[in-house]
């Protein structure tokens, strides 16, 4: 097995020429830079976009320090037919998905499909998105998780209680919702690992955490609510005790590059309370790896998204 050096950086991912990347949510944050050091180190790049307009521009910021293909593509997680739409029209075999694209701690909203939004957007759109391009990986499913899975859960772990907590079925607590949409990231890996052993996919599955990492993510929740000093706090907060977005990227980069780490591996940073650092092998709560909560969780995802990974 594997391990991973001390203080590993992107520099060590070697020469990615002719390796393929797809990443959701490449535009900003963590996103953008594992976008920018795949792209620097070789590899041939596509991420994800809500919109033409950052696309375009990301394209053009990092397609001046690379020598592979940087490219982009319209998707909006909170839309199944935009998911459907993206990955018809993605018809090439690559090397890794990266899972990033989020949302944090919103208030109570729904998704086009009628999913509870943080849910909807941070696991079913892409376990759809997965589903639908499955058979095109020829490596690696990364999902960008969060140290906020701790404070998730499903309660007995049961199809209806999942799907009730899926649709905003009850109570709502936007951090008690990020955290089960981050639980689910979890849940859907350990569950992936398990499926393409027994049905010989060939795809390894990784969960990443990037720690305490300054991005605009924190920043999404206090905006939609108009809390306008909430949003102001964040940002300070973030300037003082937040690490950079590309150091909190590396746990991402090393899970999408790192040659022998075991599948199903969850990999966060080795500092204090894993909030900044570098790349270590860490482990997720007892709920992360309920096989009952995550073939349960598969389940009803297959139903709800209509997508079945066959």
């Amino acid at each position: 097995m594997a391990t991973i050096s001390p203080r590993w950086k992107a520099t060590q991912m070697g020469n990615l020429s002719g390796k393929k990347f797809l990443i959701t949510g490449g535009t900003s944050g963590i996103g953008k830079e594992a976008a920018r050091e795949l792209f620097r180190a070789g590899g041939d790049v596509t991420f994800t976009a809500r919109s033409a307009e950052k696309g375009e521009s990301t394209v053009a910021e990092i397609g001046k320090i690379g020598s592979g293909k940087i490219s982009y593509g319209i998707l909006d997680l909170t839309n199944l037919d935009s998911v459907r739409q993206f990955a018809a029209k993605f018809t090439h075999d690559f090397d890794t998905l990266i899972l990033n694209a989020g949302v944090m701690a919103t208030p109570l909203g729904h998704t086009r499909d009628g999913f509870e939004l943080q849910f909807g957007t941070n696991h079913l759109g892409h376990f759809a998105l997965a589903g639908l391009l499955h058979k095109q990986v020829k490596g690696r499913i990364v999902s960008v998780s969060s140290q906020a899975h701790r404070f998730g859960n499903f309660g007995d772990n049961s199809v209806a209680t999942i799907r009730a907590q899926a649709l905003a079925q009850g109570k709502y607590k936007p951090w008690s919702a990020y955290g089960a949409s981050k639980l689910a990231n979890l849940n859907f890996i350990q569950e992936l690992h398990r499926r393409s052993q027994a049905n010989n996919w060939g795809i390894a599955s990784f969960a990443v955490h990037p720690g305490w990492s300054s991005t605009h993510l924190q920043s999404v929740g206090p905006e939609m609510r108009g809390a306008n000093l909430e949003e102001k706090i964040t940002s300070a907060m973030n300037s003082l005790f937040a690490q950079s977005a590309s150091q909190g990227a590396l746990p991402t980069l090393c899970a999408a590059t790192h040659p022998g780490i075991p599948s199903s591996s969850y990999i966060g940073p080795d500092g204090l309370f894993e909030m900044r650092g570098y790349p270590k092998i860490t482990r997720g709560m007892s709920k992360a790896y309920d096989q009952t909560l995550a073939t349960n969780l598969w389940s009803v995802s297959e139903e709800l998204t209509g997508v079945q990974w066959l």
